[in-house]
């Protein structure tokens, strides 16, 4: 009763290389090294947590300074293998960098590191967890850790690799410690139960084993808990759940079946049970996104696997399969996804329970909603055409409606342009769209309004696809003639001219003339302005002619006046002064100068003055 109790993690920590549950990789490697004399001054050792790198140290010094030694099987019996073993030896230095981090406490190592071993072969520095350290201690060591006195060995551990520096890794040999497979973490626990005499089944031990990630401290550190409630029944997984606070198999099994059969009200009754009985929010999401992943594991993969992925035995993975068949693997992945999402949220609100009863209800919604037979079902549904006909108010006008034979204008020539932007579509049938009362197509104006030139004038420079020579043709040209046989423009300015009578900007009219008349290889002409020649003025252009209906028409709606010369904007002003740069310095002030209003060039004339920009 007097004899201290000792943790199970402590009393079976390994004491030698055999002992340690995995690495096999490892265990080889320095066993190898010390039969053949091959030892390193500086070594680190990474790995998660609880997968041996502290034991493993311990057992390589202990094989090192072993009187019996360099050996892969120290004795165990000796004054350094007893020193080491009660965490008690003067050539063994164990340090934690999480307390001694500072550079102080890395220039206390430098001091005594220049002594020599008092009674072992090696002094040992081992530095746990040692990316702790602080940039300016490990910098500190960076020179000891190269080139060490004789005799001294470091062996680095820690658990976040990247926090070291690659100054201080490029030192040392690393060795990466994997985490422990189930089987080997069950085997080892099974060892230990039946050595501590703990009644516990091997479902228990398997829950432990994934219950702990890949660590053999964390799961025998859970056995030792659950081994005071050893009793006459054997510990079985239920214990463990409630110990843990985890949800049984059953009980997330009966809420994942409301959910997959789209049963909210059901599953609303079955959380208030869960939640009543002290479980946490967060931790029942959680399981819950665990079981929908071996779902999702037994609808995917194959039965031998099964079990290895999810531990689960036989009559449960039954379970799961029967209720795999009533769920796509989409909806699966799409119900893990809102999982995660909801336990997000839970973190962060201040009322957890208002968002599991949300979350709940939403799981069990969205699986009916994401059917994938129900979207086909519409999507036949939408194809077969058996969906209500669209109903549109006379005061929109989309969709159009469809015009009666009679009501339908001649077809016009189409301009590029308008070839580009038709779009097909659908006839409708006009059954489905009821046609209201007082409801008339708006006609539409014809591209070309007959002869009037002002009109063709302002169609046309709307198809000037050049912006410079757009802003040139509006500034400095005049039409005479504009029709389909023959195009005759004219050029105040004999500069100008020779620029639009040739080049880049003549096909640029040419193919806004066959834009325009919808045609190829149109007659142009440009020249300077003869005596008889008519200046156009801007003119407003015709209402379009409406086509014959039977029906009484309604009154056309009038275009706006289309002007022959539109104002010149502030950039195509611009571009014509770029255009104008590489002329004659008279000729070109006296460009400029046209660009500017009356008001302007008065001023400028009387004052002898110019235009600052």
């Amino acid at each position: 009763m007097n004899e201290k109790y000792i943790p199970l993690y402590r009393k079976y920590r390994p004491q030698k290389l055999e002992e340690v549950v995995g690495q096999e990789h490892i265990k080889k490697a320095l066993r190898n090294a010390i039969e053949l004399n091959k030892i390193s001054h500086a070594y680190l050792f990474t790995g998660p947590r609880g997968t041996g790198k502290t034991s493993t140290a311990r057992i390589f010094a202990k094989s090192l300074n072993c009187k019996e030694g360099p050996t892969v099987s120290p004795c165990g019996v000796c004054e350094n293998c007893v020193d080491i073993t009660n965490s008690t030896p003067m050539d063994v230095i164990e340090i934690d960098a999480a307390s001694n981090r500072k550079v102080e406490d890395a220039q206390n190592i430098l001091e005594k590191v220049m002594y020599a071993p008092v009674n072992s072969r090696y002094k040992i520095y081992i530095i746990d967890e040692v990316h702790m350290l602080s940039t300016t201690a490990f910098n500190a060591l960076l020179k000891t850790l190269e080139e060490p006195p004789k005799n001294v060995i470091f062996i680095l551990a820690t658990t976040e690799v990247h926090k070291v520096l690659d100054t201080i890794k490029s030192r040392c040999q690393r060795f990466d410690f994997k985490r422990i497979t189930t089987e080997d973490i069950v085997k080892h626990l099974r060892y230990i139960s039946d050595n501590e005499k703990i009644n516990i089944t091997d479902d228990a031990l398997f829950t432990i084993a994934k219950n702990s990630a890949g660590g053999m401290r964390d799961s025998i550190a859970l056995l030792d808990q659950l081994s005071v409630l050893d009793g006459e029944e054997a510990i079985s997984t239920d214990d463990i759940n409630n110990l843990l606070g985890r949800l049984s198999f059953d009980t997330l099994n009966s809420l994942a079946d409301k959910i997959v059969n789209s049963r909210p009200q059901e599953a609303i009754e079955d959380l208030e049970n869960i939640y009543n009985s002290g479980n946490e929010p967060v931790q029942i999401l959680t399981n819950l996104m665990d079981y929908l992943k071996n779902l999702l594991i037994v609808k995917n993969c194959r039965k031998e696997i099964v079990f290895e992925l999810t531990q689960a035995n036989d009559a449960q993975v039954q379970a799961l399969t029967s209720q795999a068949e009533n769920i796509e693997t989409h909806q699966i992945v799409f119900l893990i996804d809102k999982c995660s999402d909801y336990i997000k949220e839970l973190k962060l609100t201040n009322n957890p329970r208002l968002w599991l009863e949300v979350a709940i209800i939403d799981l069990a919604n969205l699986t009916e909603n994401t059917s994938l037979v129900e979207l086909q079902n519409r999507i036949a549904r939408l194809e077969g055409g058996s969906v209500e006909p669209v109903k549109v108010s006379a005061y929109k006008t989309a969709p159009a409606p469809v015009m009666k034979p009679e009501m339908q204008r001649p077809e016009q020539p189409k301009t590029e342009v308008a070839k580009e932007k038709e779009q097909p579509a659908k006839a409708v049938e006009p059954q489905e769209i009821p046609q209201p009362q007082e409801f008339a197509p708006m006609p539409k104006s014809k591209p070309v309004a007959g002869n009037d030139i002002s009109v063709l004038w302002g169609q046309l420079l709307e198809q000037v696809n050049s912006a410079p020579t757009r802003a040139l043709l509006k500034q400095w040209a005049n039409p005479v003639k504009i029709s389909p046989e023959e195009t005759i423009l004219t050029m105040k300015n004999e500069i100008f001219l020779n620029q639009v009578q040739s080049g880049s900007k003549k096909q640029a009219v040419v193919d806004a003339v066959n834009a325009l008349f919808g045609q190829s290889d149109s007659n142009v002409t440009v020249r300077l302005p003869h005596a008889d020649d008519v200046q156009i003025k801007p003119a407003a252009a015709a209402p379009a002619e409406v086509p014959k209906q039977t029906a009484q028409p309604k009154p056309s709606p009038v275009m706006k006046p289309v002007q022959m010369e539109p104002e010149v904007s502030d950039e195509e002003v611009q571009e014509i002064k770029e255009e104008i740069k590489p002329l004659k310095s008279d000729s070109a002030a006296k460009i400029e100068a046209s660009l500017h209003s009356d008001n302007v060039n008065m001023v400028m004339e009387l004052f002898d003055g110019k235009v600052i920009e």
